[in-house]
């Protein structure tokens, strides 16, 4: 009975407990209901105040971009207008401009079209004219006007010889003055020292002793050295000096190199005389390569073949009048360079030009012709432009110019060889050269003597007065330097100067 009590008691005070927690939890539940209700609503408020605020915003910047486009379309459309109205206000002046021009253009074909009504009613007068003078004076057009103008040149010789010494005065004198300012600016510009290559070398010797060593047993080390290099050693003449002679320069060049190798060795006998020059000849190659690498270097021609450079190099060791053909054909380069900017020619032609036109001297022992017709073949060899080639060949005149840079290409190479000191002359070339000018100048009717003066630079040439007239003295002048300039070569030019002197001689008695 306890125990049914107990259990109804515990089943009692669960269902109660049931109930209150039920009632707790529903309690509990509406509460955190309304919470979480109120939350929501709290959010849905502030999304609604931030959408009325981002709303706002973007009416704003939406008036405001309208504004702006608005206030841009107004403006584009008013520069449109302008635009508009510049191009009908310039359409009008083109087609008034159009309108004159036709005009002028018409009136103009009414004057060329009576020019050649009056030119040819002038041209069939003076056919009439010539006929009706043909026929009165029983000779042809030709012979009536070689008749003219002998008459002419016999009543008017005085004034012809005046006129024409005033105007080639005048010429010569205005443009000589143009021409010498050119020259000085350009010879200013390319000042280089000259040094004048000799045909002979000296290899210092540290005492005499060695001089037996070189000479070798019965002189084969000598002859070995000889034949190898081709030049000549001399070994007695002067006190611890080996003079080396040769009129080749690079063969005198290997025999120095090579010699000096011996003297530092020591070791001097012909297996080793043959290795040493076969090294100096490896030297010398080199040392042409760099020069032409220099060359081209110093000049900023960098598009040649390095076949064609290598024969530049080569020009280091040739010579002319003493004068070193590869310092030269630089010098030429830049003075030609210079010159084609002062009258307006193309200047990297004149300075390939300048620096190529003696190129054909690197091989002349080699090939038959001279080394200006050899110069031509290597550049087209190596397809060299044809203007270069046009510009190099007639620097000794051997052909005709053919444009303005060869005119300039001649004229450098003259400045070049000219210069004071650049180059030496034999005596036996120089007296050969002063009399072929005499006997050109004697070679001619009228004349009584003549004498080349300035060093070769001026033939004076005086006539006999009573067969040369004044007007015969001037084109006698002019044959002369013709003949001169066509048959005999010379650096720079030649004054021609006749004198036609008359003296009258009486004696009172």
């Amino acid at each position: 009975m306890e125990h049914l009590t107990t259990l109804l008691v515990a089943t009692l005070i669960l269902v109660v407990g049931a109930v209150l927690g039920y009632y707790a939890r529903q309690s509990i539940a509406k509460r955190d209901h309304k919470t979480l209700e109120t939350k929501v609503q709290q959010r849905i408020d502030y999304a609604k105040k931030r959408s009325k605020k981002i709303i706002g915003e973007a009416r704003k910047k939406a008036t405001e971009i309208v504004e702006t486009a608005k206030k841009e379309t107004e403006e584009k459309t008013e520069e449109l207008f302008k635009r508009e109205k510049f191009l009908l206000k310039r359409e009008n002046t083109l087609d008034n401009k159009l309108s004159a021009h036709e005009k002028r253009e018409a009136l103009l074909n009414q004057k060329v079209h009576r020019l050649k009504e009056l030119k040819a009613q002038i041209d069939e007068m003076q056919k009439q004219a010539e006929e009706e003078l043909s026929r009165i004076a029983g000779l042809s057009k030709e012979d009536a006007k070689e008749e003219f103008f002998k008459a002419l040149e016999r009543d008017y010789e005085t004034d012809i010889v005046s006129r024409i010494d005033k105007l080639e005065k005048e010429g010569k004198d205005r443009y000589l003055q143009r021409a010498k300012e050119i020259l000085a600016s350009v010879v200013q510009k390319y000042s280089a020292s000259q040094v004048q290559d000799l045909t002979t070398s000296n290899v210092r010797l540290p005492d005499d002793e060695i001089k037996g060593r070189i000479i070798g047993k019965e002189g084969r080390n000598i002859k070995t050295l000889e034949k190898l290099t081709g030049a000549e050693i001399v070994v007695d003449d002067t006190p611890e000096t080996v003079i080396i002679s040769s009129f080749d320069p690079i063969r005198r060049q290997i025999a120095k190199i090579a010699l000096e190798k011996l003297i530092f060795d020591g070791r001097i006998q012909p297996a080793r005389i043959e290795e040493t020059v076969e090294k100096a000849e490896e030297e010398v190659s080199d040392q042409i390569k760099k020069a032409g690498e220099q060359a081209i270097y110093d000049t900023g021609i960098i598009d040649l073949d390095p076949k064609l450079v290598n024969l530049l190099g080569r020009l280091f060791f040739r010579s002319s009048y003493g004068q070193n053909i590869l310092a030269h054909s630089l010098e030429v380069s830049f003075l030609a360079e210079a010159l084609g900017a002062e009258i307006g020619a193309d200047t990297s032609v004149c300075k390939k030009a300048g620096l190529l036109h003696d190129i054909g001297k690197a091989l002349d022992h080699q090939i038959e012709g001279s080394h200006a017709d050899i110069g031509i073949r290597v550049l087209k060899k190596f397809e060299v432009e044809e203007d270069v080639i046009t510009a190099m060949k007639s620097h000794h005149e051997e052909y005709p110019y053919e444009s303005i840079e060869a005119v300039i290409v001649q004229t450098a190479d003259a400045i070049s060889g000219s210069r004071p000191g650049a180059r030496k002359d034999t005596l036996e070339n120089y007296l050969k050269r002063l009399s072929e000018l005499e006997e050109v100048a004697n070679s001619f009717e009228g004349i009584e003597k003549s004498y080349a003066v300035q060093a070769g630079r001026e033939i004076r040439v005086f006539v006999r007065p009573e067969e040369i007239s004044d007007l015969e003295a001037k084109k006698i002048s002019r044959s002369i330097a013709k003949k001169i300039q066509d048959n005999l070569k010379y650096p720079g030019e030649i004054k021609v100067t006749v004198i036609r002197e008359k003296r009258i001689v009486d004696y009172a008695r």
